[in-house]
């Protein structure tokens, strides 16, 4: 059976976008679960900081996506005033469903309903390598900054 085909089918998706997109790394389902930056730099065997966390937030009422550093805690007061928000919270499980498709632990930075306004943690460029979720708490894939970027449409911001 093709890799691919055997993937979750949120996964399935993300694949075929970075497909798409022209990106090399593939789409990796581990055997543990990847939903926090800990377990997946664990399961992976990298640095924690090497992770690319999507966390979802509402940002003046629309959905902001921010993928940031495992090692880093993103500050709202500090995003929203560098955005030019005025107000950021962390969204509810059932708004990230809404904006991404995808569930909490899961969040790729792709793949989406519809594009949602993105930010990339400056923090993510220390790494050569870094490694986000590709629709479900446990499928992964490698990328550059650059290409996190690329790939989002994303600003690049300091979250903290």
């Amino acid at each position: 059976m093709d890799e691919v085909q055997a993937l979750p089918e949120r996964s399935r998706r993300v694949a075929e976008v970075l497909d798409g997109l022209g990106l090399t790394g593939r789409v990796r389902e581990l055997p543990a679960s990847t939903r926090t930056a800990a377990e997946a730099a664990r399961a992976l065997g990298c640095e924690v900081g090497a992770i690319a966390n999507s966390l979802v937030f509402m940002a003046d009422d629309a959905p902001l996506l921010v993928m940031t550093s495992g090692r880093h805690r993103v500050d709202l007061d500090l995003l929203a005033g560098r955005l030019g928000k005025k107000k950021i919270r962390r969204a509810e499980p059932k708004e990230v469903r809404a904006a991404t498709g995808q569930v909490i632990g899961g969040v790729a930075p792709v793949a989406h309903p519809a594009p949602v306004e993105t930010v990339v943690d400056t923090g993510l460029a220390d790494h050569p390598t870094l490694w986000a979720a590709a629709g479900t708490p446990n499928t992964v894939f490698p990328l550059t900054h650059g290409e996190l970027v690329e790939i989002t449409g994303g600003v690049e911001v300091a979250v903290n």
